[in-house]
């Protein structure tokens, strides 16, 4: 048994991808959907995770979670809707961390759906920094905090009492920042974001 694995053998450290925003600025077209690769965004997403070494994938849907279902191949992962996607970021966090209350995870490794230049090596060297269920790991680009963030499932009340809209848990890791360990990844992944019709130049 290693650390990032639970006494059954079972992975400790899931991945979250939280994906269920309509795309407001991108004229109302779910982020999950844009193609990239010739495949909906959110399948890239996904086998980043896998790839990173998150073989548990928990999926928030909200914005047409029906035709992601229908377009995008998820198999494997558990999908989870979120109802309330339109109030922001923060109802997919909770949506998600709630997902995963009783399950054998006993970590999130949080990603976001709209940053294809995030790849394995990031999410593989936030995983690697697991060391139990009181871990708090970010990436961090040039010393700034990115994603994907680690959340052992010591911090998962409180990271889902402090998500309000679209902040996420940006609250709760600025109040905890001393405890934050920072995992430098600038040297593997670019962490812009698909906001606007100028970032879909950054999708192939």
């Amino acid at each position: 048994m290693t650390t990032r694995e639970t006494t059954d053998g079972t992975p400790a450290v899931a991945g979250l991808l939280l994906a269920a925003g309509g795309g407001r600025r991108l004229g109302g077209r779910p982020k999950a959907l844009l193609t990239h690769r010739g495949r909906p965004l959110v399948e890239h997403a996904v086998r980043v995770l896998r790839e990173g070494g998150c073989t548990t994938v928990h999926v928030v849907l909200g914005a047409r979670a029906d035709e992601v279902r229908a377009r995008a191949a998820l198999d494997g992962c558990v999908l989870v809707d979120n109802p309330e996607w339109e109030r922001g970021m923060g109802t997919s966090l909770r949506a998600g961390l709630d997902s995963l209350s009783g399950s054998p995870a006993r970590a999130a490794l949080v990603a976001l759906v709209d940053q294809p230049g995030i790849g394995p090596e990031a999410v593989a060297r936030v995983l690697r920094a697991y060391d139990g269920e009181s871990a708090l790991v970010s990436a961090a680009y040039d010393g700034v905090r990115g994603h994907p963030v680690l959340f052992g499932a010591a911090h998962w009340a409180g990271v889902a009492s402090s998500a309000e809209g679209d902040r996420g848990a940006r609250a709760y890791l600025r109040e905890h920042a001393a405890r934050v360990r920072m995992v430098e990844c600038g040297d593997v992944a670019r962490p812009y974001d698909i906001d606007t019709e100028a970032d879909l130049a950054h999708l192939e």
